[in-house]
């Protein structure tokens, strides 16, 4: 069996045995005000917060959120130890790092990756329907850069956090069913 499910340039064929074991953990936003933050992923995106880690010498918190439905919130180690041990071991944590004073500085800003110069682009949730979910976050008064039928890509959406950094909201099945017709 081929490594790879597509061709591209600069793609290393053979296996690499050392990496065996390797999972892509988390991505790191900063940001300004976790209270904001934390409202906005946990009720608007709907994730729960696995860890929380400060650093008082350091003078920074991490936060760890991640997708869990019941069933595997169930598995999740109580033990503050435990628990750290699955927070750094499992796929696809938003790790949000809030280093304490910037919430009370009205001038402090992170740079999102898309205005210039760009870099960071955005991360991406997968939801089971792009329409119901951007109608939902119209309601709650999130702020857009794309609605699902604006520009050329249709079905798919980006809106900001309250750092402005981009979510890509996008429905897995939409590509598929826009070249079946519908």
């Amino acid at each position: 069996m081929p490594k790879h499910f597509e061709q591209a340039v600069g793609l290393h064929d053979a296996p690499v045995p050392e990496t065996e074991g390797y999972v892509f953990n988390q991505t790191m936003l900063r940001i300004k005000d976790p209270e904001r933050s934390l409202d906005f992923y946990s009720r608007v995106m709907g994730m729960r917060l696995v860890r929380k880690l400060d650093f008082p010498e350091m003078k920074f918190t991490l936060y760890f959120l991640a997708y869990l439905d019941d069933a595997e919130a169930e598995r999740v180690p109580a033990d503050d130890g435990h628990r750290t041990t699955y927070t750094f071991g499992r796929e696809a944590m938003l790790e949000l790092t809030h280093n304490w004073g910037t919430e009370d500085d009205p001038d402090f800003a992170y740079h999102n990756g898309n205005d210039q110069p760009q870099g960071f682009g955005h991360i991406g949730v997968a939801v089971p329907d792009v329409y119901s979910a951007c109608e939902r976050f119209e309601q709650l008064g999130v702020e857009f850069v794309k609605r699902p039928d604006d520009g050329k890509m249709k079905g798919l959406a980006f809106i900001k956090d309250p750092d402005g950094y981009w979510i890509e909201i996008l429905q897995p099945n939409m590509l598929e069913k826009q070249r079946k017709g519908g």
